[in-house]
């Protein structure tokens, strides 16, 4: 059997994943919260995990293994959407949900074993406050019930921080209530206007590191293999599970997996910086969700990842050619070079080099075998593959590249490039670049240029904050420019 090693964040090192359970593998990742589209930085720890998920399949039959990613549809965030929109919270978070798995589908993710939400899960948490609360880990106050820091040992080993100095460099409740700064919340009261469930300590809602517990313990048991999420999720969230968990008997997870975060063109995205944007803020704008998921795949997942528009093109170009080349072809076996890089802690960007290997040697059942392991060169062609516009495009683009060589041997005799110029400015400006190859002219689609060109076209000002590009609009004024030209 493949020999999986994966990078242990509570042990620092790379281990290999021996299952509690013979021949079986569970894991846990930490879903969203439920108020909004999810950001492209959501995106990153779905595309990770979900290449973990195939590739443990792939080793261990689909039957053998399990997956849960929660749903955190009780949050304050949502109770203020709620108050904001007018809309009933259960409307809103059966919206986002809905959203969240249609833009995850999108990149490809197939969807986890079992996907609970918070609120199906109450009584569980309550029972498990309650049994923290006997063993002398928790207590109640002011209608609160709090888990008492120091009452476990190896708090902060996850994240390797001494309680000391997280209260020194954390931003904790100050609270009368609390014994000490960093005790944090299990359950606490809700007022009338908030949603709240029966409690022994009166009617209240959970806090949030309890959700996923208490879903853990219910749908994994006391004992599983692996955890994952963001490691901004490492301290709190991660280091308050294990201490909950560990505090009412479970041994919990035994491999915990952090993904690293998410830049846009090299600065951290942010709203007042201009390059916020959703999974489906990029959907919108043309861009394949197949090809999100390969630049994402690109890179190694415990490195920082940085998102560029230029990543994006030459991610498209590789996929094309990729597509092209594996179309029509049966899927054969995945190679063992593939298989040992993704097996080696997720190392999908050295996967792709030996995609691009398979590529060169024109190998197309290998590479649609390693990319379907990858969540990519699905046979079910997406629009951007299949655009019809693309056609006549293409065909004129064929038309183009040969008057142009036809122009440019004319002109190399008569020493007159006037033609030859002329049709390069008009292709030009409409976003087709000429290059000069030893094979010819060759042309070459600037979508970004087109893009702006055909916004220019249009007066509309929006050209101004383009970030990114509509590529089915894009296809269809090409389309019409270049008839015009021809």
């Amino acid at each position: 059997m493949t020999k999986i090693t994966l990078h242990n964040t509570k042990t620092r090192s790379k281990e290999e994943l021996v299952p509690i359970k013979d021949g079986q593998v569970s894991m846990y990742v930490c879903g969203p919260t439920v108020y909004d589209r999810a950001h492209i930085g959501n995106a990153r720890p779905v595309i990770v995990f979900d290449t973990l998920f195939r590739l443990l399949r792939h080793v261990y039959g689909e039957a053998n293994v399990t997956y849960v990613r929660n749903f955190t549809d009780v949050d304050d965030k949502i109770n203020a959407r709620a108050a904001e929109s007018g809309r009933s919270i259960r409307e809103i978070t059966d919206e986002t949900t809905q959203w969240y798995l249609d833009d995850m589908a999108a990149v490809g993710a197939l969807e986890p074993t079992h996907m609970p939400r918070a609120t199906e899960y109450i009584a569980q948490m309550v029972a498990m406050a309650e049994d923290l609360i006997a063993k002398g880990h928790a207590y109640a106050a002011e209608g609160h019930v709090l888990f008492a820091v120091e009452s476990y040992a190896d708090y902060g080993k996850l994240s390797g921080r001494s309680v000391d100095d997280m209260i020194a460099g954390a931003r904790v409740e100050v609270a009368p209530y609390k014994r000490n700064p960093m005790d944090f919340v299990i359950w606490k009261p809700s007022d009338e206007g908030t949603p709240g469930w029966d409690s022994p300590w009166g009617r209240g809602r959970p806090g949030w590191h309890i959700e996923c517990s208490a879903m853990a313990h219910e749908l994994l048991g006391k004992a599983f293999d692996i955890h994952g999420g963001g490691n901004d999720l490492m301290f709190p969230h991660h280091e308050n599970e294990i201490a909950q968990s560990k505090c009412v008997g479970d041994d919990f997870a035994s491999i915990w997996m952090h993904n690293e975060m998410l830049q846009v063109e090299g600065k951290k995205m942010s709203k007042s910086l201009g390059n916020f944007f959703t999974v489906r803020d990029l959907l919108d704008q043309g861009v394949p969700g197949e090809v999100i998921r390969f630049v994402f795949l690109s890179t190694h997942y415990r490195k920082p990842m940085d998102w560029t528009a230029e990543k994006a093109k030459e991610a498209e170009k590789t996929l094309r050619k990729w597509q092209a080349l594996t179309d029509g072809i049966d899927e054969g076996r995945v190679t063992a070079t593939v298989i040992h890089a993704i097996a080696d802690d997720l190392n999908t960007a050295g996967a792709i080099a030996e995609m691009h290997k398979l590529a060169n040697a024109e190998d197309a059942s290998s590479l649609k075998a390693a990319g379907r392991l990858l969540g990519l060169l699905s046979d079910a062609k997406e629009d951007w593959l299949s655009d019809g516009a693309e056609f006549g495009v293409t065909n004129h683009l064929r038309l183009f590249a040969n008057t142009l060589n036809s122009l440019r041997t004319e002109a190399m005799k008569t020493k007159n490039f006037s033609k030859l110029d002329a049709l390069k400015t008009q292709l030009s400006d409409i976003g087709i670049k000429t290059m000069q190859t030893k094979e010819g002219i060759q042309l070459e689609i600037d979508w970004f240029g087109a893009y702006q060109a055909m916004l220019i076209a249009k007066k509309d000002p929006r050209f101004v904050r383009v970030t990114g590009v509509n590529r089915r609009e894009t296809w269809e004024w090409l389309k019409k420019e270049i008839e015009a030209l021809v």
